[in-house]
């Protein structure tokens, strides 16, 4: 019995993702520093500005010195709904990925260890939720049920998790079979210390990958909502930032590019850094191209 424990542990530490091997090239490098400058703007900055509906006496205002990126037809100061918009857009995309991948490795785990008809209903139900197209089901529910931002981070996290839950079932119903779970299920263990000890920390690389490529989703999903008037507008996101400055497209143009930027150069860098990530996570996907 022990000498059965003792290779399982050996195993498990061989199998768990080398994040030392990290090394991050030109362009990871650089995504990785924009994405760290702009959690840092977004939730930084807003600290030393005002409220970001603060109206004033210059409207159209070309950027300055005095307003960076201008200001709105009312008066407000886009450099100052830019960086709340920052807040409310990563904010949502964070979040929204976070309940998207507690519910999909939720489901997933219990699908692949589980298999038999536990798996078939759940994969069948994960099914459903991808038949149905993501961006119009947010809209349909959105628009009956209200456009709170705690509601919209629930609603694109609930038609999220089905990419995660099938990853995580598909790491699951492979790495059961390997030695050190069938050593853990030989002594003993439960099913319980089995799946969180054992299995899913192995199962984590394409899971990080399948995480971040949450987060850009989100921010675009969010961004399309609020660019229809679904979103918060107590909390100005890029997308709402849109939303108001299309119809001065021709008159104020940096009403738009500025919120345009920040969503395109975001979640460029998310997906860069996501495709490097899989590169150093998951070598399975790295090998087959």
């Amino acid at each position: 019995m022990t000498m059965t424990h003792s290779a399982a542990k050996p195993a498990r530490r061989r199998a768990r993702p080398g994040l030392g091997r990290l090394r991050l090239d030109a362009s990871s490098g650089t995504a990785v520093a924009i994405l760290i400058g702009m959690v840092l703007f977004a939730f930084l900055v807003p600290l030393l500005l005002g409220p970001p509906n603060a109206m004033g006496d210059l409207s159209f205002g070309t950027p300055s010195l005095a307003h960076p990126m201008g200001t709105d037809d009312l008066g407000r100061d886009v450099f100052t709904r830019f960086a709340y918009g920052a807040r409310s857009s990563l904010s949502v995309g964070i979040l929204a990925a976070l309940t998207a991948s507690i519910i999909g490795i939720s489901v997933g785990a219990v699908a692949g260890y589980s298999r038999g008809i536990v798996d078939i209903v759940l994969m069948r139900v994960s099914e459903l939720f991808q038949v149905i197209p993501r961006f119009f089901l947010a809209l349909l529910v959105i628009a009956i049920f209200g456009s709170n931002i705690l509601f919209i981070i629930l609603t694109i996290g609930l038609l999220g998790w089905p990419e995660v839950a099938r990853i995580t079932r598909g790491e699951f119903l492979t790495l059961r079979e390997r030695e050190y779970v069938m050593a853990a299920q030989t002594i003993g263990q439960s099913k319980r210390k089995i799946i969180f000890s054992e299995i899913l920390p192995n199962a984590m690389p394409p899971l990080i990958v399948a995480m971040t490529m949450q987060v850009s989703s989100a921010i675009l999903l969010e961004a399309g909502l609020s660019f229809l008037g679904l979103g918060d507008p107590s909390n100005p996101s890029w997308g709402l930032m849109l939303n108001e400055a299309q119809q001065f497209l021709t008159r104020a143009w940096w009403m738009a590019v500025f919120p345009g930027l920040g969503i395109v150069v975001t979640v460029a860098a998310l997906n860069v850094f996501g495709d490097h990530l899989t590169d150093i996570l998951n070598p399975r996907l790295k090998g087959g191209r």
